[in-house]
This record gives structure tokens, C-alpha cells and sequence, in this order.
């Protein structure tokens, strides 16, 4: 069995940058990038943004290309190893922790979950029926198989408005659906919606039934919007935000909210279990961006590392 100092279930910007930290640090580092319930690749949830202007040091950068560099700079470590392997189960043993994947088993001194969420799914007749027949959940990915069609995204934060953006770049409509009186995208990425003439704005509306036959061709509304309650459409995405991806944390004991997102100390990012981590958007904290995971991450490595140091 491989052991290691520091494994980390999460190979997005958060597990990245730990890993990274963790092996300036000294401590022999495994990163396990396909975590439980997600299919995101090595990166994680930002290589399907396009554009990142609010991280620091690069004026604009595609996500994908950002989370590059984040594995890149990891793998610069020889105490780093990444593996894309998919964590089943993580129990305590005195301790230590034991880790299943698929393809076998590892020991670590500590853990860090930086599992993050996964999309959560718009549960009516027909979504998941239609998923990848119509029904989609990344924008920047497929966007360009609805060129000249008409398009509806359902959701009304930033990323729901970001991905209106980026579909109108290439369908002929754009619909934002939303069950809310308005939607609340942050200011720059409102303003472009505003100025967008292929985009229109639903509100107060939910999608009810999504219909079609061996693709998507409509959604049924739960109210008439311009004397009809259906709506004809070729692509539906759901952007209605996110699960938390904590499972795996269940059996250790370790605090959740009613949301089950872990609980940690904000200075720290320790859980309630000495040796167990949490950082990015698997945690309880308030404002989820890159930058804080990245921050949270790099702040685990280091009190993992006193905790070693403690514990010799």
C-alpha cells in the first residue's frame, strides 16, 4: 500500500494549489482528481468557464487554460503525485486514514476534501430523459452544437448569466428562465445581458416538463408567457447551482451544516477531526471563488504540515 503525508480527494484549483503548498512543505503529496459524484476533469469546475478576469495576475484568462497552469505547477513537485483515480471510501484507522479507489488502496497521515459539487439536476418529466439529447449543463462546452437555434438557460445567478452570454455567441435565441422576480448576476455580466439583443429575460416562471422525441424540441411553463405555455426550443441548460460533494466525509464524523457543507475553522480550514482538512466550495464558507479555494487550500497544506510536525 502507497503511503503518503498529505492526500487530497480533489484535483480542482483547490487540490492543486494544496498539493503544491503541501510539497514546498516537505510532505509527500497525493492528489486523487476524479472525486466522488464528479465528472470533472483534472481542474475541476473552472475549465468549463471561459473567461476568468477576477483572478489576480491575469487581467483574462480561459479556465481551462488557468487550471493548467495550477497542474502544472504541481506536478514541478517530485513529492507531488497526481492520479485520476476515484476515491469510494475513507475510514480512520488510529492515525491514520485508509483510502479506497477503484484501483486500489493508499494510507495518509492527513486528508484534505477538496471535493467540491457537482450540477445540480432540474428534477421534472423529461430532464434527464433529454440530458446530452438537448439538455445540458456546460455552457462553454457545448454551446457550439446549438449554432443558429434557439436556446433557453434556466437559472438566474452570475454563472446562469455567464453561460446566456456565451450561448448567444452562437444561437440564434436566448431565453433566461427564471423562477425569481429578477435575476442577480454580478453587475458587468448584467449589463452585457442588457445590451445583448438575442437575449431574453423569463421571470417568475418555472420550467415544468421538459418534451421532445428523440431530441429535446420544447419545455412546458408553469404559467402562459406570451399566450402559450410551451415554449419551442432545440437546447436547455440547467444552471440552478450546485451539490456539495461531502459523502465521502459522512462516515469519519466530521460536522456538516444543513447543507452538508464541512464545517471548518476559517483560519485554519480544520475540521472537527484532528487531521482531516476541507477547503474551496465542499466547505461552509460564505464567498466560493478560485481565489478563496486556492487561499483555503494552501492554508490546509500548511496546518496539515504542523500537525505532522506535532504528531512525529
Amino acid at each position: 500500500m502507497e503511503k503518503y503525508d498529505f492526500l487530497i480527494l480533489g484535483a480542482g484549483g483547490t487540490g492543486l494549489a494544496a498539493a503544491m503548498y503541501g510539497a514546498r512543505l516537505g510532505m509527500k503529496t497525493l492528489v486523487l482528481g476524479a472525486t466522488h459524484g464528479s465528472e470533472l476533469p483534472i481542474g475541476g469546475v473552472i475549465t468549463t468557464t471561459s473567461y476568468v478576469e477576477n483572478y489576480p495576475g491575469f487581467k483574462k484568462i480561459l479556465g481551462f487554460d488557468l487550471a493548467k497552469n495550477l497542474e502544472e505547477h504541481a506536478r514541478e513537485y517530485d513529492l507531488v503525485t497526481i492520479k485520476n483515480e476515484k476515491a469510494t471510501e475513507v475510514k480512520k484507522l488510529d492515525n491514520l486514514f485508509i483510502i479506497k479507489t477503484e484501483k486500489g488502496e493508499y494510507e495518509a497521515k492527513s486528508i484534505l476534501f477538496a471535493t467540491g459539487t457537482k450540477w445540480r439536476k432540474l428534477e421534472v418529466p423529461g430532464s434527464l430523459e433529454f440530458e446530452n439529447k438537448g439538455v445540458n449543463y456546460c455552457a462553454l462546452c457545448d454551446a457550439p452544437l446549438f449554432k443558429d437555434k434557439i436556446t433557453a438557460i434556466v437559472g438566474g445567478s452570475d454563472s446562469a448569466g455567464k453561460d446566456a452570454l456565451i450561448l448567444a455567441e452562437h444561437a440564434k435565441k436566448v431565453y433566461i428562465i427564471y423562477r425569481g422576480e429578477q435575476i442577480h448576476p454580478e453587475p458587468i455580466t448584467l449589463k452585457d445581458i442588457e445590451k445583448n439583443d438575442k437575449i431574453e429575460i423569463i421571470n417568475n416562471t418555472n420550467v415544468v416538463e421538459v418534451k421532445g422525441e428523440k431530441l429535446l424540441n420544447s419545455v412546458i411553463f408553469d404559467k402562459e408567457y406570451n399566450g402559450n405555455k410551451e415554449l419551442e426550443l432545440s437546447g436547455l441548460f440547467i444552471a440552478i447551482g450546485h451539490l456539495v460533494l461531502s459523502d465521502l466525509a459522512e462516515p469519519l464524523d466530521v460536522k456538516m451544516n444543513e447543507k452538508k457543507e464541512i464545517i471548518i475553522d476559517h483560519k485554519t480550514s480544520e475540521t472537527n477531526v484532528p487531521g482531516i482538512y476541507a477547503a474551496g466550495d465542499v466547505t461552509d464558507k460564505q464567498f466560493k471563488q478560485l481565489i478563496t479555494g486556492v487561499a483555503d487550500g494552501c492554508t490546509a497544506a500548511y496546518s496539515a504540515f504542523e500537525y505532522l510536525q506535532q504528531n512525529k
